[in-house]
């Protein structure tokens, strides 16, 4: 075989090889979209059973623990909640050492105003859903420990921006059947 034969044989290949790969990549594609759909099935059903396990473990803690307990368990969550999302440990930033920088910085946020030594911290005068994915899959109680969770994470962001211990109360929630969630931080 000559070189001009070798090298026309050779552009053969490749067309075909070329052809071949596009095929094999619409192939691939098609069996990539059965993929992403069993993906998104499991993923689906991953998120069904960790809502379950949620709603069995909160509905455990209810029935099993004394208050106290449950108050603490659900104030981690609300500790780790804080310390997650970025947008809560930037208020603390923003407002450290100073509660005006501190309000100001809530307000991308919450709707909050300063009351004497309270500070208020609501949800807007009414709120139509809580805004917590994990308690979104279990009914409302009229003493929910959910909103433990949220008071925690108001305390966590006032705590870390003051730099000492703060007391933050639910006054109401929508969880506890109220219009709105509205927590009371206490300045003295």
């Amino acid at each position: 075989m000559d070189r001009k034969e070798f090298l026309h044989k050779a552009m053969g290949m490749g067309i075909c090889s070329c052809t071949l790969a596009f095929l094999n990549g619409e192939t691939h594609a098609a069996s990539e979209k059965e993929t992403t759909q069993e993906k998104i099935n499991r993923l689906e059903g991953e998120k069904q059973f960790i809502q379950n396990w949620l709603i069995d473990l909160l509905d455990t803690i209810d029935k099993e623990l004394d208050r106290d307990t449950q108050v603490k368990l659900l104030a981690g969550c609300g500790q780790g909640c804080f310390k997650r999302h970025s947008f809560k440990t930037d208020i603390a930033k923003k407002g450290q050492g100073n509660v005006d920088k501190l309000i100001e910085a809530y307000k991308q946020n919450f709707e909050i105003w300063q009351d004497g030594e309270q500070v208020h911290i609501r949800y807007g005068e009414t709120s139509s859903h809580c805004y917590c994915p994990a308690a979104n899959y279990r009914p409302a109680k009229p003493d929910d420990i959910h909103c433990e969770c949220t008071r925690a994470t108001h305390q966590a962001i006032w705590e870390t921006a003051m730099g000492k211990p703060m007391n933050v109360t639910i006054l109401e929630s929508l969880r506890r059947g109220g219009k709105t969630c509205h927590f009371i931080v206490d300045l003295t």
